[in-house]
């Protein structure tokens, strides 16, 4: 079972990668931002070290729901989700490695790249600390969030930005205090109180996540 579980995280993750919401898109969506801002706000740079993290953080929410339409549509498509059912792997472990694989192929170079784009956008080495923690801690929920859309549109032909349109209210809360962490450490205040609540979000996410997403997916595919 183990074995199999780490499995489907590695496809899981390489088809991510030569998919069209693969870590490279994810970057290049991340660059755009911080190469727009400055045209938006001016070329203020005390103002975009102040914009910068929640840039950051609303860039890195958008750029992680790419290709979440596609998470289970084409394992249903080409009846590798009937083979991974039958494999005896429950639905939830199998959701949870999909949504793993993910990450690691969409949210985990967001948080490797986000120390470059914060000096990029003037942020100070305390910000970018911060929002590198945030995003670290904060990318897996919006993963695991974002599961639940993309096994709700499952039983459609065509999910396109529908998983968008009903993920993005439930992730406002983790956006909140992930932008808040970084605000608190950035003005002198302790940041322990936004984190853990971050933190309980993420872990909250992370159990809730593969379960609802697994009805989903045994709705949509009686």
């Amino acid at each position: 079972m183990t074995g199999f579980f780490l499995a489907l995280v590695s496809r899981t993750a390489r088809l991510s990668l030569g998919a069209g919401g693969g870590a490279f898109t994810g970057l290049v969506f991340f660059l755009s931002v911080v190469a727009v801002v400055p045209f938006g706000v001016g070329p203020d740079m005390p103002l975009l070290a102040r914009i910068g993290p929640a840039m950051l953080w609303i860039a890195a929410l958008l750029a992680t729901l790419l290709g979440l339409d596609r998470l289970f549509q084409d394992d249903r498509d080409d009846g590798s989700l009937d083979q991974m059912i039958l494999s005896g792997l429950p639905l939830e472990l199998i959701v949870l490695a999909k949504a793993i694989g993910h990450w690691l192929a969409t949210g985990l170079p967001l948080v490797v790249g986000a120390p470059l784009f914060g000096l990029m956008l003037g942020a100070d080495s305390r910000s970018i600390l911060f929002v590198t923690l945030t995003l670290l801690i904060g990318t897996p929920a919006l993963t695991f969030i974002g599961a639940i859309g993309a096994a709700l549109i499952t039983a459609m032909r065509r999910g396109g930005l529908i998983v968008a349109v009903l993920v993005l209210p439930f992730t406002i809360p983790v956006l909140i205090f992930g932008v808040s962490a970084v605000a608190a450490a950035s003005g002198g205040i302790d940041p322990a109180t936004p984190l853990m609540v971050l933190a309980g979000l993420a872990l909250a996410s992370l159990v809730a996540g593969p379960i609802a997403a697994a009805a989903a997916l045994r709705a949509a595919l009686d």
